[in-house]
């Protein structure tokens, strides 16, 4: 997919927002970020790796591509560009830390709604999403949609057993 402005992946901080060049292919780069993200996801959930270990690591993760968005936006002169996709697998962590002890397949419900959340940008996320310049814009509105993803699966699947 030819992309203006498009930075090289041979830059580590490209490949890194880039989620290894998923943010690259062609049509919703923002759908293929978070479906790269479902078989990392998957893996923990069938080791069943505690959930909340995810809170540092979103937010290390979080501050850091936040930075590293930040120079390479300025550097290349982009907003908030669709290659970008570390935002999505951010924002799909954050979904994910929502379901301790769920089974693997509630991945696919949690996919749905983090995407609906990431589409729609319910407020806060559109205010992150419009007012912030650079990094932590491009950034935090998929944190901000990941948390309503989460809580909205847990309503689902935990107090009304829907799912």
């Amino acid at each position: 997919m030819k992309i203006k402005n498009a930075p090289s992946l041979k830059q580590w901080e490209i490949f890194f927002l880039s989620f290894g060049g998923v943010g690259f292919l062609p049509k919703a780069p923002g759908t293929w970020g978070t479906l790269a993200t479902l078989p990392f996801l998957w893996g923990l959930s069938a080791l069943n790796f505690p959930n909340f270990l995810a809170i540092p690591f979103i937010c290390f993760m979080t501050a850091g591509s936040c930075y590293v968005a930040e120079v390479i936006q300025k550097k290349y002169d982009l907003h908030d560009p669709q290659w970008i996709v570390i935002d999505e697998v951010l924002g799909m962590f954050t979904t994910w830390f929502f379901m301790t002890g769920a089974p693997a397949w509630h991945l696919i419900p949690a996919f749905i709604l983090f995407r609906f959340f990431d589409i729609v940008k319910i407020w806060p996320a559109s205010w992150f999403d419009k007012k912030l310049k650079h990094g932590a814009g491009t950034i935090l509105d998929d944190i901000i949609s990941g948390l309503y993803a989460g809580l909205v699966y847990h309503l689902l699947a935990n107090v009304l057993n829907i799912i």
